[in-house]
C-alpha cells in the first residue's frame, strides 16, 4: 500500500540518488522521519512491500535505559522539526504537537520591511503558531472592546479577512481594528496606558503600549511575544468623514464616511463574530478598489 510517513519506524527505503540529493536537507536525523517528510511535500508516497528484513538480536534495555533511548528520541525529532521549520505536527491520534512560538518566545519572524514579513520572502505563509497567537490576541482585544462599550470595527486587510474567510488572511502578520477616538477612555487598559504613556499588561498576560509610529495603540500576544493586533482611533471632522491623526502611507489607509460604519454589521472572524461597517464590502472596495473580495 501507499503511505506517506513512516515515523520510528524500521525501514529499508530504495529511492534514485538524485531524488535523494533535490532534497533541501536529504541526510538530515532521523532519516526516516525527515525523509518522508519532504517528500509528503513534494507529493511523492512511499510503496510498502511484503517482505520483512530481520532486525538484529539484542538485549532488552533497562527501565533506564529506555527512558535514555525515548529523550534521545524526542531531541532529535525536535531538531529535526526546527531544522526543517515546522512548527505544528497533526498526529495520527488526531492530537496536536507545537513547536512554534509561544507566549514565551518570540515570534517566528523578524521585523517586517516594507509590508514584507521574512517568511514571505522564502515563499512560505504565516506559521500557524504566530496564526494561533494573533487569533487569541484578537479574540481577546474584541472581548474587551465590546465589554467596555468601544465602538470598534474590524479595518484593512483584517476586515477582508473576514469576509472572504471568515479568519486572518494566512499570509497576514498583524490584526487592524478600527475604532472612535472618544471611547478610548471607556476601556480601562487604553486609559491607562493613554494617561501615563507606559505599556499595560492585563491579568491574561496580553501587553498594551502606544504604538512608537504614531497615535495609535497596539496590543501584543505577551511581553516577549510581539505578534500584535493595531488599533486605530478614528474621529468624525464636521463633514462627516472618518479621519485619524497617523497615516502610514498605506494605499487602502484613507479617510472615508462615517455612514459607512453605521449601523454596524457582524462577521465571523478568528473563531468570533467581531463587529464590521455597515455594508463591509462598499467599505472595502472604498478602500482597496472594486473586486477586492474576489480577485486577492
Amino acid at each position: 500500500r501507499l503511505c506517506g510517513a513512516l515515523d520510528g519506524a524500521p525501514a529499508v527505503l530504495l529511492l534514485r540518488t538524485r531524488d535523494l540529493f533535490s532534497l533541501p536537507f536529504p541526510l538530515s536525523r532521523p532519516v526516516v522521519t525527515s525523509l518522508t517528510i519532504q517528500a509528503s511535500v513534494r507529493g511523492w508516497r512511499l510503496l510498502l512491500v511484503p517482505w520483512s528484513f530481520p532486525l538484529t538480536a539484542q538485549s532488552p534495555l533497562s527501565p533506564h535505559g529506555q527512558w535514555k533511548t525515548r529523550e534521545s528520541q524526542a531531541r532529535r525529532h525536535r531538531a529535526l522539526m526546527a531544522e526543517l521549520g515546522v512548527k505544528l505536527e497533526l498526529l495520527p491520534d488526531g492530537g496536536r504537537r507545537w513547536h512554534g512560538c509561544s507566549k514565551d518566545t518570540p515570534r517566528c519572524f523578524g521585523t517586517v520591511h516594507s509590508q514584507t514579513p521574512q517568511y514571505l520572502l522564502s515563499g512560505r505563509w504565516t506559521p500557524p503558531c504566530c496564526l494561533r497567537a494573533l487569533r487569541a490576541t484578537a479574540r481577546h482585544v474584541l472581548a474587551q472592546l465590546e465589554a467596555a462599550g468601544v465602538r470598534h470595527w474590524l479595518e484593512g486587510g483584517s476586515l477582508l479577512g473576514a469576509v472572504r474567510l471568515g479568519d486572518i488572511i494566512p499570509w497576514d502578520y498583524d490584526v487592524d481594528v478600527g475604532l472612535y477616538r472618544d471611547d478610548v477612555p471607556k476601556c480601562r487598559w487604553l486609559a491607562q496606558v493613554a494617561a501615563t504613556g507606559r505599556p499595560v499588561e492585563d491579568p491574561e498576560g496580553f501587553w498594551w503600549e502606544k504604538a512608537a509610529e504614531g497615535d495609535f495603540y497596539r496590543v501584543h500576544y505577551s511581553r516577549t511575544n510581539r505578534l500584535h493586533v493595531d488599533l486605530w482611533p478614528f474621529y468624525a471632522r464636521p463633514d462627516g468623514v472618518m479621519t485619524k491623526d497617523t497615516w502610514l502611507g498605506h494605499p487602502q489607509d484613507v479617510e472615508f464616511p462615517e455612514s459607512l460604519l453605521q449601523p454596524p454589521a457582524s462577521v465571523a472572524f478568528a473563531g468570533v463574530t467581531a463587529r464590521a461597517p455597515r455594508d463591509p464590502r462598499a467599505f472595502l472596495e472604498l478602500k482597496f478598489g472594486p473586486g477586492v473580495v474576489e480577485n486577492p
